[in-house]
């Protein structure tokens, strides 16, 4: 008999080339299978006439096969099967692509049920490729699952059922005592359920149970993992420095600045190590914080370390922090990938000697070789491109070490009080003075040669533009949408011919995309077409155009970051956002983009206004990934669980009672899928 932990290949029918196409979509064993749950269902139980039935729906119609199949061969590789059903008024002509298997096992006079676009016409109905059962044994609720092109949601469906029926009872994970209270089914009936629910009412109960059980792993998690950073510190800061750090900067903190660096400096006099995240919309002057934390620790006798992302935006950094530390004599340094052998040896041993006080870096900055002699303040830039390891990993280079971590994504408060449930928050809400509103558009594409002249004209005054596109390349499945690759070709030999074009984008290895980012930023390539990869980058003050493709494809918060690429100079900065989409609902988001450039109020018209499951865009790096829970949609959820987790941990920290040693166990599979 399986059980949870028996692998994928020895389910009947899957074996070890099955294995691996499950294996590339995360699945491994059972447990990982059933934990696959599917993202949408066709309902086949509410039958319809093709009387009653409109025409082009999606609808199931109960029919009799009349006639034999006939075969055609159309061309190599393509084989066409037809026949005719009755629904006992009318007459329906199905199409069969490729399917020798289904169109064999058709027999004349029998009773089925097919799914599928019904299209009609005054004399007659038909569906082309409709999926087809026997109306006796068939299903009919049918889980949809996320799919590869080798291995078909129905194969998926078939393994899942295989599975189920020969497993015993799934073991519960929740003590009695929560699933009373908090109303849950047991995990058997709801895994059974949400693969093939009985009826809506069954499924929504599925989806309830599962739903809190992933919520209050998440919470238990990130609550153990904020109370972990809560140990003794002995790096307790004496003197607040920020008045004397204040004079070596050419400008005048804002408010939300000076509170931010209060608020972190406070902390950094507790017995306990400050864990915050200082989250400020782009150009809020999150830089300019760190740089005042890191002047008052150095200043008590501590070093500090700064990690960014990439090595061109550690770059950045270096220079603009030696130039401003280096007048109070603070001992500035870079690690990257990039250093010499010679000079990694050089700073290392002067890091140990305690002779550098900032060390900014890449993930150099983690390798075990790395060693401070008092290191009492770790900064992450970009929290959001790191995993909680990864930030963990740099803290444990000293004891009791204070962490601060900065993010320019915009999230709504009670939201980043979960997603960032193991640090306190600190938000900069002002943009300091003399930053420029970018003007933003919303256009379709038949504005293009109005467009492309306006850059031209951008570009012989020596500017440089961005053009965003949605995909790496083109796929059969997104027809319509731009491909950088493929519109970087375009541009190159058509509309911008003889210019120099770039492209970037994340299937690229880090030293080509290095390469590119360090010629657009030096002003060797005056046009950039790339992905979402730019999203966070450098500072290219003479960026000022930025041109969006299918701007719908994009959350609205991705749309803010990337637009907060251009305007970092003193020029008139634009953004186009291009989308030829028809959706009203699509219109009226973009508009928004138009309508605010507060990141804040963007995140919280996102919120309301997009799809479940989508704010972020792509998911976050540092976050477990959530298999059914929603953190919008399921937000009620969230805070019950909340309040469950609190309660758990207040009568078990350890998680040592029997009834807590399964979520015990989910909680360590959970945040061992952390990227590191």
């Amino acid at each position: 008999m399986l059980n949870l932990n028996s692998n994928i290949k020895y389910i009947k029918g899957v074996g070890e080339k099955r294995a691996e196409l499950f294996n590339k979509l995360g699945i491994f064993d059972v447990d990982s299978l059933l934990r696959f749950f599917p993202r949408k269902y066709e309902d086949w139980s509410n039958t319809k006439s093709v009387l009653e039935a409109e025409n082009g729906e999606n609808v199931a119609v109960k029919a009799t096969m009349i006639t034999p199949v006939k075969e055609a061969m159309i061309r190599r590789g393509m084989t066409l099967y037809k026949c005719r059903f009755s629904d006992g008024e009318s007459i329906i002509n199905v199409t069969i692509f490729n399917n020798k298997y289904l169109a064999k096992a058709l027999r004349v006079y029998e009773d089925y049920v097919l799914y599928g676009k019904l299209e009609k016409n005054f004399t007659a109905a038909s569906m082309s490729s409709p999926k087809i059962e026997k109306l006796d044994t068939g299903v009919r609720v049918h889980p949809i699952y996320p799919a590869t092109g080798k291995l078909t949601s129905n194969a998926i469906a078939k393994v899942v059922k295989t599975a189920l029926d020969s497993l015993g009872e799934i073991p519960e994970t929740l003590s009695d005592s929560i699933r009373n209270e908090y109303g849950l089914t047991s995990l058997d009936r709801a895994i059974r359920q949400i693969h093939f629910p009985d009826s809506d009412r069954d499924m929504a109960e599925a989806r309830k149970r599962l739903i809190f059980e992933e919520l209050l792993t998440l919470q238990l998690g990130m609550l153990k993992l904020k109370s972990a950073n809560k140990s003794e510190t002995s790096l307790q800061i004496k003197r607040d420095y920020t008045k004397e750090f204040c004079t070596l900067l050419p400008y005048e903190l804002t408010g939300a600045q000076k509170r931010a660096i209060a608020e972190c400096t406070q902390d950094m006099k507790k017995s306990v190590p400050m864990a915050r995240l200082l989250q400020g919309d782009v150009g809020s002057g999150k830089t300019a914080v760190g740089a005042g934390l890191v002047y008052t620790v150095c200043k008590n006798g501590y070093q500090a370390a700064l990690m960014a992302p990439t090595e061109i935006l550690a770059f950045q950094h270096y220079e603009g922090l030696s130039a401003m530390l280096g007048k109070a004599d603070i001992k500035v340094e870079l690690l990257t990938g990039s250093t010499k052998a010679k000079d990694k040896r050089e700073i290392k041993a002067r890091l140990m000697a305690g002779e550098i006080d900032l060390l900014i870096g890449t993930h150099a900055l983690i390798q075990n070789d790395v060693e401070f002699k008092n290191l009492g303040l770790v900064i992450t830039d970009e929290q959001h491109r790191f995993g909680v390891k990864q930030r963990a990993s740099l803290a444990e280079k000293g004891k009791g070490v204070h962490t601060l971590v900065m993010s320019a994504t915009p999230i709504p408060r009670t939201l980043g009080l979960i997603l960032y449930g193991d640090l306190d928050i600190s938000v900069l809400d002002e943009l300091p003075p003399g930053r420029q509103e970018i003007r933003t558009d919303v256009v379709d594409s038949r504005y293009n040669a109005r467009l492309y002249k306006f850059m031209k004209d951008a570009i012989a005054r020596g500017e440089q533009c961005y053009v965003i596109c949605p995909m790496v390349e083109e796929s059969e499945e997104t027809e319509g949408l731009k491909s950088a690759e493929q519109f970087a070709d375009e541009l190159s030999q058509g509309a911008f011919a003889g210019y120099n074009i770039g492209l970037l984008h994340g299937k690229m290895k880090p030293k080509e995309k290095e390469k590119v980012m360090s010629a657009f930023a030096g002003g060797d390539i005056c046009l950039l077409v790339a992905t979402t990869v730019v999203e966070v980058g450098v500072d290219v003050p003479n960026a000022t155009i930025m041109v969006i493709e299918n701007a719908e494809r994009f959350g609205l918060s991705q749309l803010h970051q990337l637009r907060g690429r251009i305007g970092r100079g003193s020029k008139k900065s634009y953004c186009v956002l291009i989308s030829d989409s028809k959706s009203e609902n699509a219109k009226e988001r973009l508009l928004t983009m138009k309508k605010y450039s507060d990141g804040f109020r963007i995140a919280d018209e996102d919120l309301k206004t997009r799809g479940p499951g989508d704010f972020f865009g792509e998911r976050q790096h540092g976050l477990p990934k959530l298999r059914i829970a929603d953190m919008l949609e399921d937000m009620e959820v969230l805070m019950l669980t909340q309040e469950c987790a609190h309660k758990i941990l207040e009568r078990d920290y350890n998680l040592d009672l029997p009834e807590n040693q399964a979520l015990c166990t989910q909680i360590n599979n959970m945040f061992r899928e952390l990227t590191y």
